[in-house]
């Protein structure tokens, strides 16, 4: 009987389906057998594909879009950082937050481009630093063009769907206006959205030390992430938090070395003041108008719901995105760009759960994302984001906290 049983198993994937369903891209979740193993649910892939390809279709005429549309200010927050960088290199690494340098700077590169104070981590404008070698239009079509093709490239390499659904995911995932919109500014964050996705999938590969990395691209902007190290640590992902804080500490002396203390107080001294107009319309004060204690108890609570799923799913790459779309509910300081996080926290999820209850959501909104949508007035405002973020966090919060039996364990959790 033992021998007949390991025949049988070696004809039957994982979860007791044949091996015939393993094989293909989640087509195995609509078998069911009866308690023999019999199957008596036939598998339809053709509507599936005709679906599939309809929907990578319109997510790719969604990305033309984005490219071939551009009504944002130009360069101008690459403005920002590679005047930062300019101050850095001429006038001293100490003087990089003294605003009115960088203004006159701003002015210099480009009078015709408005200016903004500095209010990035000193690692920005150490990264930009390089690209001072070449002339302003030139270093911005270098950053432009590196940071859309890195974090495409990502997403590229760290899925694990297979056939189409691979690549709506990559084509999804980058079809939102907001992906063109922080590319055309000049923006940094799809750099970070781009290591948080290398280090997702590192963590699958339990490549752990690799992984943490690839999370030192958050300290580029750390307010789009912040949760990401506590949720590690709460997860007890050790290896991965000590690669991470090693790398900090490493970045940390550089930048100390680099600025030094006068340079460090400065930036501290900026954080402390009002942040730009606008910045507000993405957390919870833009979207529920909360403020003071009533602000400060809604992080708590989210903060905890976070970290109570983040326990529940501590063998689980899904970690990142549960501490990505967390941190942007908490965040007090973001703009539209910042939601390349969202983008590479929702992709996450599409590769974690092939189940259509949780990608026909995720498409529909890429697709309203789409520039198609947006510049017709369809699109939520940015007000309403964070109402959504919080419909997809409380979904990963309600599937980590069910009660893990065989078939819940099975529907809610993916392999680490």
């Amino acid at each position: 009987m033992r021998n007949q049983d390991r025949k049988r198993g070696k004809s039957r994937g994982g979860n007791g389906v044949p091996q015939a369903f393993s094989n293909v891209g989640g087509a195995h979740l609509e078998a069911a057998t009866d308690p023999t193993g019999n199957v008596f649910s036939r598998v339809n892939v053709r509507p599936r594909r005709v679906i599939v390809a309809v929907a990578l279709t319109l997510l790719t005429i969604a990305l033309a879009f984005d490219i071939a549309i551009r009504n944002d200010p130009i360069s101008v927050d690459f403005h920002t950082y590679f005047a930062a960088a300019q101050v850095g290199l001429r006038d001293g690494w100490s003087n990089v937050y003294d605003q009115a340098l960088v203004a006159l700077q701003q002015k210099e590169l480009a009078p015709e481009q408005r200016s903004q104070p500095f209010i990035s981590p000193p690692t920005v404008a150490l990264i930009t630093a390089p690209l001072s070698a070449l002339p302003y239009n030139a270093a911005y079509v270098v950053w432009a063009f590196v940071t859309f093709l890195v974090f495409a490239l990502a997403l590229a390499w760290a899925g694990v769907s297979r056939g189409w659904a691979r690549w709506i995911a990559v084509a999804g995932a980058l079809s939102p206006w907001w992906v063109m919109h922080a590319v055309n500014v000049g923006q940094v964050v799809p750099l970070v959205a781009a290591g948080t996705v290398i280090a997702w999938r590192l963590m699958r590969d339990r490549r752990d030390v690799l992984a943490g990395v690839a999370l030192l691209a958050i300290l580029l902007k750390p307010n789009t992430t912040s949760l990401v190290p506590i949720v590690l640590l709460v997860a007890m992902r050790w290896r991965v938090f000590a690669s991470w804080l090693a790398g900090t500490a490493v970045v940390a002396i550089v930048v100390l070395a680099t600025l030094g203390f006068d340079g460090l107080a400065s930036y501290i001294a900026q954080l402390q003041q009002p942040m730009p107009y606008g910045g507000d319309k993405l957390t919870l004060h833009g979207a529920l108008d909360v403020t003071g204690a009533a602000a400060a108890g809604l992080r708590l609570i989210i903060v905890g719901a976070v970290l109570a799923a983040a326990y529940r799913w501590r063998d689980s790459p899904g970690l990142l995105p549960l501490a990505m779309t967390g941190s942007l509910l908490i965040s007090p300081y973001l703009h539209g760009a910042d939601l390349c996080v969202l983008s590479a926290a929702a992709w996450m999820i599409w590769e974690e759960r092939p189940m259509p209850s949780w990608r026909v959501p995720l498409a529909a909104g890429w697709l309203l994302a789409s520039p198609f949508f947006y510049l017709r007035g369809l699109s939520p405002e940015l007000r309403q984001w964070p109402w959504l973020e919080l419909a997809l966090l409380l979904a990963m919060v309600v599937a980590a906290c069910r009660p893990l039996t065989a078939r819940a364990a099975f529907w809610s959790r993916a392999p680490a």
